[in-house]
């Protein structure tokens, strides 16, 4: 996974866990959405990381 990738998801994922704890004290259905958001993106960084991973083991042994 390139740098900028990575860096979109570490941060994307900061925020998006930022913005659950600001929610706690707000709404807890808002909370637990931004929660389960966090969720998906992060499981979405690995899944991404993985499948690039593959692409390029199957290139490499390929070649």
């Amino acid at each position: 996974m390139s740098k900028g990738l990575s860096l979109w998801f570490a941060c994307s994922s900061i925020a998006l866990l930022m913005a659950t704890a600001i929610a706690i004290s707000y709404n807890a259905w808002l909370a637990i959405l931004f929660g389960l958001l966090s969720i998906f993106n992060m499981g979405a960084g690995f899944i991404v990381k993985a499948r690039l991973r593959r692409k390029e083991q199957a290139a490499s042994t390929s070649a």
